[in-house]
């Protein structure tokens, strides 16, 4: 595709993929958090957040995204970006750790890995991720039972308490990812999830009624 060409489409040309990338980075923007958790009012990045910020620049720049599964047993989901116009590109597998075996356990699995995959490839990262919950950790972790004692009575009890009244699987892993590094290292707040979790798990649709 000629220079003239790509101006006309309104899309930038490169090089090669990593010219591309390295332009687009310089242009990504914040990641919102767009989902919220209502029990806890707090607020974090799904997939459909980060890709809204990383594709639209992508493909600016003569770039396609790809999300597929890979790896010999199909057990990975790659993310590969690819431009097009040079036919070069990179990619990046993320292991599919599955802990339901049903069509909802597969969705949950493949729909975080999509998210890391473009978070890795492209570098985005949205503000307060785990990441950085890990970095406020202090270096030596206390044994959870005494962890439950470090933090304040009535943030574990409403852990507990939400985790306990989640109505469906999904609800439950949201309320669980939005929950604080501290008080998920908690060890009755764990007990809490592993029960409402196994409680669910007994009722889960059949895989022929799933909604999706």
């Amino acid at each position: 595709m000629s220079s003239e060409t790509g101006k006309r489409e309104g899309m930038s040309v490169h090089q090669n993929i990593y010219c591309a990338l390295a332009a687009a980075q310089m242009e990504f923007g914040t990641v919102a958090k767009g989902s919220v958790n209502p029990a806890f009012k707090s607020r974090y990045a799904d997939l459909a957040d980060v890709a809204a910020v990383v594709i639209p620049v992508l493909a600016r720049h003569g770039v396609a995204v790809l999300h597929y599964m890979a790896g010999d047993n199909v057990d990975r989901m790659r993310t590969e970006f690819v431009h097009g116009a040079s036919e070069t590109r990179v990619h990046c597998d993320v292991p599919l750790l599955v802990d339901r075996k049903n069509m909802q356990g597969m969705k949950s699995a493949t729909t975080y890995a999509k998210r890391i995959g473009l978070e890795s490839l492209s570098g985005v990262a949205p503000e307060d991720d785990d990441g950085n919950e890990a970095a406020k950790a202090p270096p030596v972790r206390q044994a959870r039972p005494q962890a439950d004692r470090q933090q304040g009575p009535v943030d574990v009890d409403v852990a507990r308490d939400s985790l306990a009244k989640a109505d469906t699987l999904d609800r439950l892993q949201a309320i669980w990812e939005a929950l604080p590094g501290n008080v998920r290292a908690c060890i009755s707040v764990t007990n809490a999830k592993d029960a409402r979790k196994a409680a669910l798990s007994g009722s889960v649709l059949a895989d022929d009624e799933i909604p999706y």
